[in-house]
């Protein structure tokens, strides 16, 4: 056989041209939509508009005397979405002339109506009033159902294998994730009592660093195009979260939303700096503007995940889920508030507010959703506060540091608010101290004991106080001389580690206080002798885990 691919094709150009022209009398039985149906419906179609229009119900029934308010209250919230070309509030007939409850909100563009829909539809507006928004050409979907039951499509079940297998490791074993060879391999060891054994390992797994959610279901790994979770006992894809740019995430104590941010996404209309998901469903919940990532993570959750909340200047935001809207649609104005945390136990806010003029710093434990104070406590001569929350919520221990009147020392006292108990009463442990030493406190975890390091380096002091039922705090133990200015109470709070840490150092303890982990980080350099310039070859990384008394290396 030859090969005619290349080969040129003889045409023969003598021959009687043949003629495509149909007779006379020829009838065309075959219309365009079977001949091009294709192309027909890509054909442009005239549009009447009802595909950007939404309507809202459950809106609150008001006269005339009312109307340009709500609208502008409606406008505020639904312009979020894209700019509304036109709107319309039905009035029912009579001399009230009342609205009727429901309103049609027409936008510039389809995508916008469907954005109004998915972020405004369950919107609390106020205790009475909860809208429900759908598109306006969904009437007709819905008109069209038949009114026999069919039933459901059975969907595929997704078996990401069992979320919680670490629990059922017959040895008890803790998980703990490494990433090594400049970041190109990434391992989840179980701890073993003799050597690390390992449980998965990928390469690549991750472009930047990985995040374990709270209670450990999930592995998150970062990628330029966002965020992926993984789990189970074979860490299959759990969802995927597209944030381009993606930095840095939080989860909720609940482990139901988690926190992105990305710096290259915001934009005025569009806020996606922050935007917060929801793990189970993949689905974006809000965005959020960001001015500054300073301190991550912007926003703090309740410890039920009902609640989470933003400080900026002289404004503490809370807002509520799943609706992820203002609670009570507004935010509490606090002129100068320096920080605030939420109870680990209860719905209870904690913050604390500098010295104004003749206006005393002040403390503030507040109720939610109801904003009830529950107390407040007065502080004078104020240089900084800290709040300190035991694990279940039953103390807050708010560290004060004072410069009194007179005197050129700092004074630093800890005020322990008993929050199970009526009115919540405060006892104070009181320190003196040079204006430079470093002074830290630590809760045991589980329990009604403090640690607190005190005093001028290289004479730092380990002070354990027990605070009893009887309303006093008694000093039950001391030690002098420590090179510590860090304490790290076990998880379980049997024991305790006191650490002397410097930059680029750190300690980890695992989640149930079987195992310590310590490592030092450094770089190492490379000297090019003939440019004489000092090129960064990488970090070197030296590793010890401790289980109750032994250590691996």
């Amino acid at each position: 056989m030859h090969d005619t691919e290349d080969m040129p094709v003889d045409v023969d150009f003598d021959e009687e041209e043949p003629s495509f022209s149909d007779p006379e009398d020829f009838e065309d039985d075959v219309d365009d939509e079977e001949l091009l149906g294709d192309l027909l419906r890509e054909k442009p179609q005239e549009a009447d508009g009802i595909d950007s229009v939404v309507v809202v119900d459950n809106v609150p029934q008001v006269g005339p005397e009312r109307l340009e308010k709500l609208k502008n209250v409606i406008h505020k919230i639904f312009s979020k979405f894209g700019k509304i070309t036109n709107e319309f509030y039905p009035t029912v007939d009579g001399p009230e002339g009342l609205t009727k409850g429901y309103i049609f909100l027409e936008y510039g563009a389809p995508t916008q109506a469907l954005e109004a829909v998915k972020n405004a539809d369950g919107y609390k507006l106020d205790k009475q009033h909860t809208f429900r928004v759908n598109v306006f050409t969904d009437f007709d979907k819905y008109m069209s159902i038949s009114d026999e039951w069919e039933t459901p499509e059975k969907q595929p079940f997704k078996d990401f294998g069992n979320m919680r297998h670490w629990m059922e490791d017959p040895d008890c074993r803790d998980q703990y994730s490494v990433i090594y060879e400049s970041g190109e391999r990434t391992a989840i060891f179980n701890n073993d009592a003799k050597d690390p054994i390992v449980s998965e390992e990928r390469a690549r797994w991750t472009e930047t660093y990985v995040r374990w959610s709270p209670k450990g279901t999930y592995l998150a790994t970062f990628h330029q195009r966002g965020i992926a979770l993984w789990g189970g006992e074979k860490f299959k894809q759990i969802q995927r979260f597209s944030h381009q740019g993606v930095s840095l995430i939080d989860f909720s104590p609940c482990e139901r939303y988690v926190v992105t941010f990305s710096p290259l996404m915001d934009t005025k209309e569009d806020p996606q700096a922050i935007i917060i998901w929801d793990i189970l469903t993949g689905q974006k919940k809000r965005g959020f503007h960001c001015e500054s990532s300073a301190h991550w993570p912007i926003f703090k959750w309740s410890h039920d995940g009902k609640f989470f909340a933003r400080m900026t200047q002289d404004t503490l935001s809370i807002y509520e889920t799943p609706s992820m809207g203002l609670l009570d649609k507004k935010s509490l104005k606090i002129s100068g508030i320096k920080d605030f945390s939420w109870s680990p136990g209860d719905n209870i806010i904690a913050f604390w507010v500098p010295e104004d003029k003749d206006i005393p710093a002040r403390v503030t434990l507040m109720q939610l959703p109801s904003r009830q104070e529950i107390r407040v406590r007065n502080l004078f001569n104020v240089v900084d506060c800290k709040l300190h929350w035991q694990r279940q919520g039953d103390y807050l221990c708010v560290k004060v540091d004072r410069t009194p009147k007179g005197t050129q020392g700092v004074v630093t006292n800890f005020e322990i608010f008993r929050m199970r108990e009526k009115q919540v009463p405060v006892d104070v442990v009181e320190m003196k101290g040079d204006p430079e030493s470093k002074t830290a406190f630590a809760w045991e975890p589980n329990g009604s004991k403090f640690a607190v390091l005190h005093g001028e380096s290289p004479r730092i002091n380990a002070s354990f106080y027990h605070v009893k039922n009887n309303g006093k705090i008694e000093l039950i133990k001391m030690f002098d001389k420590q090179q510590a200015n860090s304490i790290f109470w076990s998880p379980q709070g049997q024991f305790m580690v006191l650490a002397g840490l410097r930059s680029m150092n750190g300690a980890l303890v695992g989640p149930y206080g079987r195992y310590l982990v310590t490592s030092v980080s450094w770089w190492s350099h490379k000297v090019h002798l003939t440019h004489t310039l000092t090129h960064t070859q990488g970090i070197n990384s030296y590793c010890h885990v401790y289980l109750m008394g032994r250590s691996t290396k």
